[in-house]
């Protein structure tokens, strides 16, 4: 065995990645025949700046479902960390960064008040986040006085409005868009190399090198197209930049730090976790801490957006959180799951809300199909595993 298999094959053994990726190349394509404004400049841009917040909070859901828990209080927590930032920026009119700090700092201690019940006390997640639902709602409402609150303006609105254009010229193409999208390749073309020599190195298989060049020319081929559209919409957004940060921190912390050896190892056996000497308590508590951060900054970014903080902000975002995750791969037992899967898984949602919205679908057929969807991830997860220990 020389270490490379065929394509075949590693679509095979990887059906959670390699059936996502199908699944939203052909999601896209459907909507694009359907409406060709589909894949419009003006409405990729609009893409990554309704529903960066939902990714955001998809790669802190992440974490919590492979350690094998779940967190239904995070919408709640993107209205109470907004209502914060909004009270003192708007009400008490402090600077914008006290607000974005203040909520920030509400987001560390409602995930270290959860991460305590969880870790410590040995509650289930899904009671103390279920409880935290209710709770951090009510005092959504309580710090807005069962009022909106509005308008930010100023910096803290563009913080999830702004963009980058026209630091490096370009007519009627921002070069500086491209730039950093060039870079963004040239740093995972490297990424994925080095990773390949790895796996040789220890003997594991990898797809032939004609494939292997393939996909990195196919993926720098759509990255800078879409880079392309956003620099001839209004140029590179802030949110972007600040999404493309956490993907690439938490994919390391992820899958090279200690923190993230024991989330996958706490999840896929607790018991020999246990035994191997890992402090899952210290664990779980950093996991809900680290769910609070960034449903904090998700709520910085969703108020931004909105211009504004109301009582009922983040409705339902749990869902969404939660749905991107399985959809992009992570096994409802726990153990399993990908940064950049519930980044796709996101996606997917992303682009059929928008997709369903250009089509003038109302809200309720809209769930349902978000339902239908959710469904049939979590079933393909169940048949997947089944196929895998089957084979086995």
């Amino acid at each position: 065995m020389n270490g490379v298999t065929n394509l075949f094959t590693l679509a095979t053994r990887n059906l959670r990645q390699s059936g996502i990726l199908v699944a939203f190349v052909a999601i896209v394509a459907f909507f694009a025949i359907l409406n060709p404004a589909f894949l419009s400049a003006g409405n990729l841009t609009n893409i990554v700046l309704q529903y960066s917040y939902i990714l955001i909070l998809a790669i802190g859901m992440v974490i919590v479902i492979i350690a094998g828990h779940i967190d239904l209080s995070v919408g709640s927590v993107v209205a109470l960390t907004g209502a914060t930032a909004a009270v003192l920026v708007i009400r008490m009119q402090q600077p914008w960064w006290v607000g974005v700090i203040a909520a920030l700092v509400v987001g560390l201690l409602v995930g270290a008040w959860q991460g305590f019940w969880v870790a410590y006390v040995g509650i289930p997640a899904f009671i103390v986040t279920l409880a935290g639902m209710l709770l951090f709602r009510g005092l959504t409402f309580i710090v807005l006085s069962n009022v909106s609150l509005s308008p930010f303006g100023g910096t803290y609105y563009a913080i999830a409005n702004g963009f980058f254009n026209g630091l490096l010229g370009g007519y009627g193409v921002d070069v500086f868009t491209l730039v950093i999208f060039a870079i963004g390749v040239v740093g995972y073309a490297v990424w994925q190399v080095r990773g390949r020599r790895s796996k040789i190195s220890h003997q594991q298989s990898v797809e032939a090198l004609p494939w292997f060049i393939l996909k990195i020319v196919a993926i720098a081929a759509v990255v800078m197209w879409f880079g392309y559209q956003l620099s001839t919409s209004r140029g590179l957004p802030f949110v972007l930049i600040l999404l493309a940060v956490l993907i690439i921190a938490y994919s390391v912390i992820t899958q090279k730090s200690v923190f993230g050896r024991h989330v996958y190892a706490i999840g896929g056996n607790l018991h020999a976790a246990l035994l191997s000497g890992v402090n899952v308590r210290r664990v779980n508590f950093w996991i809900f801490v680290n769910m609070g951060l960034l449903a904090g900054i998700a709520g910085v970014v969703f108020s931004s957006r909105t211009n504004g903080a109301q009582p009922g902000a983040g409705n339902m975002f749990e869902l969404d959180a939660i749905a991107a995750c399985f959809i992009g791969g992570a096994a409802v037992t726990g153990g399993v799951g990908r940064v950049g899967g519930a980044i796709v898984g996101g996606l997917i949602m992303a682009v059929m809300s928008n997709g369903m919205q250009l089509m003038g679908l109302d809200q309720a057929t809209q769930q349902v199909v978000k339902g239908l969807v959710l469904l049939i991830a979590v079933a393909f997860d169940v048949w997947n595993k089944r196929r895998t220990g089957a084979a086995r």
